[in-house]
């Protein structure tokens, strides 16, 4: 609660160096290992969006800090014959698994992530280590499978680059995880119904088929506070408890149910900053290559006005009220004429849109003060965050003590607004 009170009375400073000096501070206060595991459910339309993902077939990715030179590192401890939707269809087509009772756009397919922090490998030997820990993960998700037949690939990323870690540390660092995609199954009884010849046959189980469900292999139960959750929270306990079975110890169980890859509070809230201020600074970013855009095209304008000004000084006026012109300047005369008589109508439209890209500027300019004006003071928030958090190892109790005090005062401003009040009510008594 302390650092929730703490992330919603201040705000950080969210860009370039400055966030990453806070990352550091919030890592020297607190930083544990912690598996997590999660599960998700897709339906039959995405099969090739998370192949392409996870098998590496994009051309590009969104993601900036996945290496493709490093894409043959990544360690396949299960590959489909085909593609996903392929190997899918042929089992259902040769009965392993059956579509029996399912809806049009029921989810079939489900995919595991199996997460440790980047620091945890490192710190054992980084990639060597990554691969002996996944290959256990990979055994315990065939469990949860209920058998490798059902599991379409399995590939641990290797490729993936820790981009705040490897700051820090002045190398490469890589974030390995391990993505398992099956397809959930359950045992479905069909019993024989009342169309059958032989009525003692009635009701009995005629066979038991792998029935394609999601919603059964996971079903919901309600926990100790009576809230409901998804079965598949507890993955949490079964992925702990199996590796640790396995000898891979030194982290603890994720949270149930939990995204986050072993943050704290406030450092989970921080990076959500530093998210939103990258936004932010994306757009300031936009308006400026706008702004550039348009600057560019007012000095053609200006180009073209300054091309047909030449136009109007040709010729000079003689004694008699004639004009004189070269002949580079009749030739010149004549091609214009040649390609119009509406020079003047184009000029006029020139200097017209000349005007209005200026308008655009000024506007562009406009708006690109009011993002950058957003942008808060980096130098006066990591000035306050780097005293707060000396306070905070120097005297915690105090400083808590004192938190504590301003939250239980009104604000300032109500208070100073109180005592002006009484003042004015002395004075009118005497």
């Amino acid at each position: 609660m302390f650092f929730v009170m703490l992330y919603k009375a201040a705000v950080f400073p969210p860009l370039g160096k400055t966030s990453e000096i806070i990352r550091k501070e919030l890592t020297a206060i607190a930083k544990t290992d912690r598996c997590v595991v999660r599960n998700q459910a897709y339906r039959r339309g995405e099969f090739n969006i998370r192949e392409r993902h996870n098998e590496r077939k994009n051309e590009s990715y969104g993601n900036g800090d996945i290496l493709p030179e490093r894409s043959d590192l990544n360690v396949r401890f299960k590959s489909c014959n085909g593609t996903y939707e392929q190997e899918f269809n042929r089992m259902v087509d040769n009965g392993t698994v059956s579509l029996r009772g399912l809806k049009a756009d029921a989810k079939v397919f489900d995919e595991l992530v199996f997460d440790v922090n980047s620091a945890y490998f490192e710190e054992r030997g980084g990639y060597d280590y990554a691969k002996q820990f996944f290959a256990e993960a990979y055994n315990l998700a065939v469990e949860e499978a209920g058998g490798e037949q059902y599991v379409l690939s399995a590939v641990l990323h290797a490729d993936e680059r820790n981009k705040a870690l490897s700051e820090q540390h002045g190398r490469d660092i890589f974030h390995y995880h391990l993505h398992v995609v099956y397809v959930p199954v359950v045992d479905k009884e069909v019993r024989w119904t009342k169309r059958c010849k032989d009525p003692s046959l009635v009701g009995t189980v005629k066979e038991t088929v792998k029935q394609v469900s999601h919603s059964k292999k996971w079903p919901r139960y309600r926990d100790e506070s009576g809230s409901w959750v998804n079965s598949y929270s507890l993955l949490q306990d079964r992925f702990f408890e199996h590796m640790r079975a396995a000898g891979f110890t030194d982290f603890e169980r994720g949270e149930r149910g939990s995204t986050v890859e072993h943050l704290t509070t406030l450092e989970y809230k921080t990076l959500k900053e530093t998210e939103r201020a990258a936004t932010l600074a994306a757009e300031v970013d936009n308006e400026q290559a706008r702004l550039d855009t348009l600057t560019e095209k007012v000095t053609v304008k200006k180009k073209e006005v300054a091309a047909i000004n030449d136009i109007d000084a040709m010729g000079k006026p003689s004694l008699f009220g004639s004009f004189t012109v070269t002949a580079d300047e009749m030739k010149q005369l004549k091609k214009l004429a040649k390609q119009g008589v509406t020079a003047e109508e184009k000029a006029a439209a020139a200097i017209r849109k000349r005007k209005a890209a200026e308008r655009e500027r000024d506007e562009a300019k406009m708006e690109l003060a009011k993002e950058k004006a957003k942008s808060p003071s980096m130098s006066e928030h990591l000035q306050w965050f780097s005293k707060f958090i000396t306070a905070l190892k120097r005297a915690p109790k105090r400083l808590m003590a004192v938190i504590e005090d301003i939250m239980r005062q009104p604000p300032e401003k109500q208070e100073q607004e109180r005592n002006t009040k009484i003042q004015r009510k002395g004075q009118d008594r005497e």
